[in-house]
């Protein structure tokens, strides 16, 4: 049964009350993803911000959080952007680098309502602000029956009509440990994924998907692809189940997006108010019930019918390996270079 949700001015509530009190009006600038995301984040959550508050949000798209890094690089001696949403292995980097705030809930107190492992993703910087998780996505009219596990893409009748993202892309590290961890029982231990990645090389069609796999998908490109959950769930719908996801049986994990301030903002106390909103029960109900990321803030509440497209359905918790993003920070470059060598070398073969 679907649970009422307070209004979205009410998120006001749960920020120091400096920012609640002191802060309507104002600009800000806001660096997100782009596309789907950008339409459905700007509806949900960033234009009740906007009414709520009169604060004039300018969203700008930031493409791949690897390009959003790179703004942020360019802008370190000017910066234009206040608030940046993007992946939380780049989000690291920004942190290390200096181009994102520290901060924690004295500064900003609804983080002590995101769960512990949204609190630990971000480090010493921004928080978890949503969950996704990797899926796998088939051709449901070339597909059938609709796989359970991710053993179907090795089946030889799929021969060339695979597509993955390779490494340094998170997609392909995020495979990668859910082998590792099917295969050897260890996220970390790259060896017991390495043997059946090199098997399926020749089979993969790209490791570079353009524009990404769900089109490929749709163009009758291929039969499979990686994804994430929430784009793939609404390209699911939008194509009326042509586009088939699997959370595959082997298991999956958290892609994890941190929201940050970045550093010497020009706006930083309106930045600050936005996200406190963001972090809402009530942005995050909102976001979830339109695109199936799952919430961060454990006080969040939403209906059944979406969570149950989302890894935080409880029949799908246990199947989420226990990854430390920041841990995984540390392996991507050796883990990149092994793909080189090993498995995009071998697509050749």
């Amino acid at each position: 049964m679907r649970r009422t949700l307070f209004a979205a001015c009410a998120s006001l509530a749960l920020a120091a009350p400096d920012i609640a009190a002191a802060q309507d009006g104002g600009r800000m600038t806001l660096q997100a993803y782009a596309g789907i995301f950008r339409d459905n984040y700007t509806e949900t959550v960033v234009a009740p911000f906007t009414a709520a508050r009169g604060t004039a949000v300018q969203y700008h798209d930031g493409g791949t959080s690897a390009a959003m890094l790179g703004t942020l690089r360019a802008q370190r001696a000017d910066p234009q952007i206040d608030v940046v949403i993007m992946d939380v292995t780049t989000a690291a980097i920004a942190c290390a680098e200096g181009l994102v705030e520290k901060i924690d809930a004295t500064t900003l107190p609804v983080i002590a309502d995101v769960g512990e492992q949204g609190r630990q993703a971000g480090g010493e910087c921004g928080p978890a602000v949503t969950y996704d998780h990797l899926v796998m996505v088939y051709d449901s009219r070339a597909v059938t029956p609709a796989p359970t596990s991710l053993a179907a893409m090795w089946a030889p009748e799929h021969r060339g009509r695979i597509a993955l993202s390779a490494p340094p892309n998170i997609q392909g590290l995020a495979l990668t440990a859910i082998l590792a961890h099917a295969n050897g029982g260890n996220w970390r231990n790259l060896n017991a994924a390495m043997p059946r990645l090199r098997e399926l090389a020749p089979s993969v069609q790209t490791f570079t998907p353009n524009p990404d796999g769900y089109t490929l998908i749709l163009n009758d490109q291929v039969r499979f692809a990686t994804g994430w959950n929430a784009r793939a769930q609404l390209y699911s719908d939008q194509s009326q189940g042509r586009i088939g996801v699997t959370l595959p049986s082997e298991g999956t994990v958290f892609q994890i997006n941190t929201i940050n301030l970045v550093a010497n903002s020009k706006n930083r106390a309106q930045a600050l108010a936005f996200m406190a909103h963001a972090l809402s029960p009530e942005a995050q109900a909102a976001f979830t019930e339109r695109m199936f990321y799952g919430p961060t803030n454990t006080r969040t509440q939403v209906s059944a019918a979406a969570l149950g497209r989302t890894a935080l359905a409880p029949e799908f918790r246990e199947r989420v390996i226990p990854l430390d993003w920041n841990e995984m920070v540390r392996l991507r470059d050796s883990w990149n270079q092994r793909w080189r060598r090993e498995v995009i070398a071998a697509s050749s073969r």
